[in-house]
C-alpha cells in the first residue's frame, strides 16, 4: 500500500493552514494543558455487506488478483493452504490487541483458518516490527509492506535484489513476511496490519475505482470492510486452487459469488472504465514526498483535468479534488474551499463514500470554526461522526470532536466543550500516539478558533 505513507499529509497541515490565511495563533490557552485521559479503542466492528452486483465484484476480484500495483501481470492464482500459521517478531502491545481482533474477524467473516503461533516457531506469515527509519531506508515510499519467500528482516535484506521476492514467480504461497514500523501511533500499526495481512492472504493489487475497500490507494478505508472479507472468502473457496489462470478463475467466480453473496445476483452492473496510468502518475506525484509543494499542487490540478476529460464523476474525480484542496490550503484558500465543496458533493451522492465525505467534512468544519460559524461547524461534525466511528478512524474522529469542542466554547457551552474535548483526546491517543503529538494536534485546533487568535500583524 504505497500511498499509505504518501497520504500522510497530516491533518494538522490542513488545519493550521485554515488559520494561517490572515491570523496568528496567540499563546496556548488553558485548554491545551488539560490532563490527557486514557486511550480509547474501538470495540466491535460494524460489518456491512457489499452493495454492488456480483458481476461487478467478479471483475473487481480478477483485476485485484491478477495484477500488481505496478501494473505487472500475475500469471496464476496463488493462496496459502489452510490452516495458515502466523507469528509476530517484536514487542508492540497495541499490535497484539489489534491483531487478535483482526484474526477473529478473518476466521468469522472470511472463513479462513488462521492461528497465531509462538515467535520462535516457523510460520507461514511472519509480522515483524522495524524502526521506521530503517524500514524507510529500504523502501522509501512504503509505510509497511509484504514480501514473499522470506521469514525475517534479515532474510529480506539478503534476498531483496534477486528473484526470490518476485511475486510473479509464485505458484503457491508458503512463506512471507510483513514489515511494519514499530514507532508509529497505534492506529497506523493497526492500519498496516489490516492492509498488509489482507494482501498477504489475498489480492496484491489496489483499484482506485473501489469505494468500499482497503484495496484502494486513496486509504479512506483503513480497516477491512465487508467487501474485503467477501473477496478473501472467495480467495479460499474450495472451487479455486493454486496455479489456476485468470480464465479458469473467471469461469468459477459466478458460481462462487452466487453461493457466498446471493444478494448480489439481482443487482445491475455499474461497470466503470479503467483508471488510466496517466491519472495515477499525477496522483502519486501530488501525494508523494519527492516534489516541492508547487509541483505537487500542479500535479493535483492535472489529475483533476484528466479525471474530467475521462468523463469520471465518481470517487476518482472527488479524490483528485480532495488532493488539490489539501495542497492549496496555504497558497490558494479559495481554490481549496471550492475543491473540497465539489469533492463533498460527489461523495455525498454515493452511499458507499460516507467516510470519504467525512474527511472533507473535517476540512469544512475547520473552515467554519475559523470563520466563527460555530453552529455550522457543529452541524458538519454531527452529520459525519457516525460514519467515522463505523470506519474506526480514531485520528479523524478525534479531530472532529476537538473542532466541535472549540465550536461549543464559542457558544459559551463550556461544560459540554470540556467533556467533548476529553473524549476527543482519548481517541487522539490511539490515532496520533505520543502525548506530545496529541497536545500538538490539540494546540493546532485550538488555534483555529477566533477566540484564541490575535489579529494580523500590522
Amino acid at each position: 500500500m504505497i500511498i499509505r505513507s504518501l497520504l500522510a499529509l497530516t491533518l494538522s497541515l490542513g488545519l493550521t493552514a485554515c488559520a494561517a490565511v490572515d491570523t496568528r495563533p496567540a499563546a496556548a490557552p488553558e485548554a491545551t494543558r488539560v490532563a490527557l485521559p486514557p486511550m480509547k479503542v474501538f470495540a466491535r466492528p460494524r460489518v456491512t455487506r457489499p452493495t454492488r452486483s456480483n458481476r461487478d465484484i467478479a471483475q473487481d476480484f480478477l483485476d485485484l488478483t491478477f495484477q500488481l500495483e505496478s501494473g505487472r501481470t500475475l500469471p496464476v492464482f496463488t493462496r496459502f493452504s489452510e490452516p495458515v500459521s502466523l507469528r509476530v517478531l517484536g514487542n508492540t502491545p497495541s499490535l497484539d490487541r489489534d491483531l487478535e481482533r483482526l484474526l477473529g474477524r478473518l476466521r468469522d467473516e472470511a472463513q479462513i483458518t488462521i492461528r497465531r503461533v509462538p515467535a520462535g516457531q516457523r510460520a507461514n506469515v511472519t509480522i515483524q516490527t522495524i524502526p521506521r527509519t530503517q524500514l524507510r531506508r529500504a523502501v522509501p515510499e512504503a509505510a509497511c509492506f509484504v514480501v514473499p519467500r522470506v521469514s525475517s528482516w534479515d532474510e529480506f535484506r539478503a534476498n531483496r535484489r534477486g528473484g526470490v521476492t518476485d511475486w510473479t514467480t509464485l505458484t503457491e504461497r508458503q512463506t512471507l513476511a510483513i514489515f511494519i514500523p514499530r514507532d508509529v501511533p497505534p492506529q497506523e500499526l493497526r492500519d498496516c496490519l489490516h492492509e498488509e495481512l489482507a494482501q498477504a492472504l489475498g489480492p496484491l493489487n489496489d483499484l482506485y475505482r473501489l469505494t468500499d475497500s482497503v484495496f484502494n490507494d486513496d486509504n479512506f478505508h483503513t480497516v477491512l470492510t465487508g467487501f474485503d472479507m467477501l473477496i478473501l472468502r472467495v480467495y479460499y473457496a474450495p472451487e479455486l486452487s493454486n496455479g489456476m489462470t485468470r480464465a479458469q478463475v473467471a469461469a468459477r467466480l459466478p458460481g462462487i459469488l452466487a453461493r457466498l453473496n446471493p444478494a448480489g445476483e439481482g443487482r445491475g452492473s455499474r461497470g466503470r472504465t479503467a483508471t488510466s496510468r496517466a491519472w495515477i502518475d499525477q496522483v502519486e506525484r501530488a501525494l508523494g514526498p519527492r516534489a516541492g509543494l508547487d509541483a505537487r499542487r500542479a500535479a493535483a490540478k492535472r489529475a483533476v483535468a484528466i479525471a474530467r476529460a475521462s468523463g469520471w464523476n465518481d470517487n476518482r474525480l472527488a479524490f483528485s479534488l480532495f488532493a488539490l484542496g489539501r495542497l492549496s490550503l496555504g497558497a490558494e484558500p479559495e481554490l481549496a474551499l471550492g475543491s473540497f465543496l465539489q469533492a463533498a458533493s460527489i461523495y455525498a451522492a454515493d452511499p458507499s463514500t460516507q467516510v470519504h465525505e467525512a474527511h472533507i467534512a473535517m476540512q469544512l468544519a475547520a473552515f467554519a470554526l475559523s470563520a466563527g460559524q460555530a453552529e455550522q461547524a457543529l452541524r458538519i461534525v454531527d452529520a459525519n461522526t457516525d460514519a467515522v466511528m463505523a470506519a474506526e478512524n480514531a485520528a479523524l474522529l478525534a479531530t472532529l470532536l476537538l473542532v466541535k469542542a472549540e465550536a461549543l466554547e464559542l457558544l459559551d457551552r463550556d461544560a459540554e466543550a470540556a467533556r467533548l474535548r476529553l473524549e476527543g483526546l482519548g481517541w487522539a491517543r490511539y490515532g496520533f500516539g505520543s502525548d506530545d503529538e496529541v497536545r500538538q494536534r490539540l494546540a493546532e485546533i485550538v488555534a483555529i478558533s477566533p477566540r484564541n487568535r490575535e489579529g494580523p500583524p500590522a
